[in-house]
């Protein structure tokens, strides 16, 4: 892979150590960073016939790994679980221990955002996964759900009332103790959490491909709300594959979520 920005004097290939840096959290968090992750066609398809599994290529499967091992928790909305029926993070001796050397968890939980708590509990997110999953959920949903979910080995959290918005998911991150947050989508969650100014950083990955179809964009919500960000870094695959890293530019500012 090469880097297609920066400092000209510097070496182009990027090598996986070097990957890894240009992935890293800001350092010394005193407040959870959200780093959004999605993968999208060059005109702008978010999945294939309703997955997105399809856009992916080698270099950004290394980069979905990557952001993976590198994060305290990963959040992901319910209809996104259920869609493409995540299981837990995998994981392995070599990454438990690089995970633990950096003060993390042997394994990331999966954090799922749901309303309803409408999460059958055939899924993988229960059946095939280390590390039980926390279910952020509100009053509203029916108690016999909650308890569906809790018998599945969900570990269900009430957060809110009756909708889940960025500031009581943030809040709920906190009280948690995770800091590198890394959020899978999709795209609801994600375009509510623009709207409510919560989202730190995206790391978008463009397929060398044309996909058309009727998939939606990234991120959708019933108004539009611009996030100005800054460019981190372009890194292209020999495949064509564009890895790409946008950052907030007040984030490491200070705590600006909420504004």
């Amino acid at each position: 892979m090469q880097r297609l920005d920066g400092d000209p004097a510097l070496p182009r290939s990027v090598d996986d150590t070097a990957l890894r840096d240009l992935y890293g959290y800001p350092d010394d968090l005193t407040r959870p960073w959200i780093r959004i992750n999605f993968v999208s066609s060059l005109d702008g398809a978010v999945a294939v016939e309703g997955r997105s599994g399809a856009l992916g290529s080698p270099s950004d499967k290394k980069v979905f790994g990557l952001l993976r091992e590198l994060a305290d928790v990963i959040v992901v909305g319910a209809g996104t679980v259920r869609a493409e029926n995540y299981g837990g993070a995998r994981t392995s001796e070599a990454l438990r221990t690089r995970r633990q050397e950096a003060g993390l968890t042997p394994i990331p939980p999966v954090a799922v955002v749901t309303a309803s708590c409408d999460l059958p509990p055939d899924l993988r997110l229960f059946t095939d996964t280390t590390v039980p999953p926390v279910v952020f959920t509100t009053a509203r949903a029916p108690e016999t759900a909650r308890r569906a979910v809790e018998a599945a080995g969900g570990d269900v959290r009430v957060i809110a009332d009756a909708a889940i918005d960025g500031p009581s998911l943030l809040a709920a991150i906190g009280e948690a103790g995770w800091l590198r947050v890394l959020c899978e989508g999709g795209p609801s969650l994600f375009g509510r959490m623009i709207e409510d100014g919560v989202v730190d950083e995206l790391c978008l990955t463009w397929a060398p491909v044309l996909a058309a179809g009727n998939a939606g964009r990234i991120a959708h919500s019933p108004t539009a709300a611009l996030t100005p960000l800054r460019r981190a870094h372009l890194v292209c695959d020999d495949d064509g594959t564009l890895l790409t890293r946008w950052v907030r530019p007040d984030a490491l500012e200070g705590d600006t979520h909420g504004r």
